[in-house]
């Protein structure tokens, strides 16, 4: 079974040389994020997963949890390695100082973000949840709840959930059910919470559940809906443990994938209400949450990232020991490894794009992402969130939907072997596939890039990204090597049919929504691969300085420029065959009947 290695140096090529780490690092506390510092993190980081991590993740899949008498037990090499992961102060890294957190950018977080979901995805699930819940917390806790819970959940020592899914309220959050009571200071819930992953486990002394309910008097719809802050065990005013609250698990799940993350059934107020505690002001709950679910949203779509440089490197391994027909270049020679087939050879080379491209485009947003929070220029500010709010759902669904493909592509280069459990490559796809499920479908990822992020300012923040990417074009038709004019050419055509499906779905909205709805995953499709074609495209002409610049690095710069290559010529080229779905091909969606299904 293969072994992880964090791709540092992939890493470090985005952060210094495509994206530009010293433009987060002007911005205000961000000055720690030093190149010394930051290649200090991204090393133990990679160091931590691969040692610590890693070897948990087949051991966990294998033997799953056990649920008993309303305790879940995770693997016992879990607890270990989140022992291990809150003692190393993992979990601060981009959290505020005040609290505890080490302070730095989200540019630098994600990649370490990235090595903890490839090294075990299951594992990596409870701290992803917890800093969405930080996230929120910092945004829109009280300052007697951020001085009691932030310490505590950005070392990492309790950990955070989202309470959201009911059985009758999944992606329709205005059909939430949960009842909140008042009670004096506090209020008392009553209800069930469904899909909660990390919602009961041993490998924190506390879990803080934040959770979605209604007041008795609150309006209708997600405009009555209140957040909540509910711990397992109630504080006291010392900081200390108190009682266990009114809250049990009741059950956990069994997955396709993912088997070592309990995904839990939560019971609110058995017996008296379990203790809550309001977060911000009553009925902008949904609100509040937005904050915990674009952060996971953003997450998730590391998730493809990191499944797919997993699956790739699982691939790449076996590709080169496995031995098998003859070398169709020497064809009297004897049998050679797999790697020496074309259509092994387009399938890796497919895989490595594929991480790349959507490695670049997380990144991207990461970087916007600070820019957003931190810029003390007002403008900046709000156009970086812009930017963050546009490619948050293209982040989200592309790169997932991509995981799957790629970890799908893995077992296919593994062959027979890669039906067999004990290859490692069917966990990495099953595990992949609930990612574009999760966190709002794709679907839901779609209709919102489509209805709110073009709808809202009339596709204003996709022209100037759109803008950029015609700028590279003519920045890169000014350079030699026929590297840099294949993909000048492939990203030239690639934004012209990204521009106009754009138009089409503008106009869809106004004259045909469900049409617009019907085409939006397709377009989501296409944003995402033009997208990604713009961050290859920058990744090579970065690559074709440093081949200048730094002569002894030859073959890693020109690996970056070949895969550059690679995406402009066999991926980038696949958005032109989506315009004519996108812009006139939903009549047939929905014509048929129900009974004619």
């Amino acid at each position: 079974m293969a072994t992880y290695s964090a791709p540092i140096a992939d890493i470090r090529f985005l952060l210094y040389e495509v994206i530009g780490l010293d433009r987060i690092t002007a911005l205000p506390g961000c000055d720690s994020a030093t190149p010394d510092i930051v290649d200090a993190v991204l090393e133990e980081a990679g160091k931590f997963a691969a040692g610590v991590i890693a070897p948990t993740n087949a051991v966990g899949d294998k033997e799953g949890l056990k649920f008993e008498n309303g305790i879940v037990r995770v693997p016992a090499c879990f607890v270990d390695a989140y022992r291990q992961y809150v003692e190393s102060g993992w979990n601060a890294v981009p959290f505020d100082p005040e609290f505890g957190g080490q302070g730095l950018p989200w540019l630098v977080a994600f990649p370490v973000l990235e090595m903890w979901q490839a090294a075990n995805m299951a594992f990596a699930l409870c701290p992803m949840l917890n800093t969405g819940a930080v996230e929120l917390l910092e945004a829109h806790g009280s300052p007697q709840q951020k001085e009691t819970y932030l310490s505590k959940l950005i070392a990492g020592e309790w950990t955070g959930t989202m309470d959201l899914t009911e059985p009758q309220a999944g992606s329709d959050l205005s059909a939430v059910r949960a009842k909140a009571v008042r009670d004096g200071d506090v209020y008392r819930l009553f209800g069930q919470k469904i899909f909660i992953t990390y919602g009961e486990h041993e490998m924190a002394e506390n879990i803080i559940h934040l959770a979605l309910a209604r007041l008795p008097d609150a309006p209708a719809g997600v405009k009555g809906i209140s957040l909540f802050m509910v711990p397992k065990f109630l504080v006291n005013s010392d900081g200390s443990l108190g009682k266990r609250n009114d809250i049990h698990c009741t059950g956990i799940e069994h997955k396709l994938g993912i088997h070592a993350s309990p995904t839990a059934v939560i019971s609110y107020g058995d017996n008296d209400g379990a203790v809550g505690y309001l977060i911000g002001q009553e009925n902008r709950g949904l609100e509040y949450m937005f904050i915990m679910m674009n952060n996971a949203r953003l997450n998730v779509g590391l998730q493809g990232v990191a499944i797919s440089d997993r699956a790739y490197q699982a691939a790449l391994e076996y590709a080169k020991i496995r031995v098998q027909s003859r070398d169709m270049r020497n064809p009297k020679a004897g049998p050679v490894a797999i790697i020496n087939h074309p259509d092994v050879r387009r399938m890796l080379m497919s895989m490595k794009a594929h991480a790349e491209a959507t490695r670049a485009l997380a990144y991207e947003a990461a970087a916007f992402l600070d820019l957003a929070k931190r810029s003390e220029d007002k403008t900046t500010a709000k156009a970086s969130q812009y930017r963050v709010d546009l490619l948050t759902p293209v982040v989200k669904a592309w790169s997932t939907d991509v995981g799957v493909e790629v970890a799908s592509t893995g077992v296919q280069v593994f062959g027979g072997m890669g039906f067999i459990e004990e290859s490692g490559a069917p966990q990495f796809y099953r595990d992949a596939r609930i990612a574009p499920i999760y966190e709002g479908t794709n679907g839901i990822q779609a209709n919102d890039l489509v209805f709110r992020k073009l709808g809202r300012d009339q596709g204003e923040a996709a022209r100037v990204l759109f803008k950029e990417m015609r700028d590279l074009c003519a920045e890169l038709a000014q350079r030699q090597g026929d590297e840099i004019a294949i993909i000048a050419t492939a990203l030239t055509s690639g934004v012209e049919t990204l521009e106009q499906a754009t138009t089409r779905v503008l106009e869809l909205l106004k004259t045909d929504p469900v049409a617009a709805a019907g085409g939006s995953a397709l377009y989501l499709r296409m944003f995402g691969t033009v997208a990604g074609g713009y961050m290859m495209a920058r990744s090579a002409a970065a690559a074709q300085d440093g081949l200048k610049r730094d002569p002894d690095k030859a073959s890693f710069y020109q690996t970056k420029l070949v895969t550059a290559r690679f995406y402009a010529e066999q991926i980038l080229p696949l958005a032109a065959a989506l315009l004519s779905p996108v812009s006139q091909g939903c009549g047939a969606i929905m014509a048929l009947t129900e009974d004619q299904f």
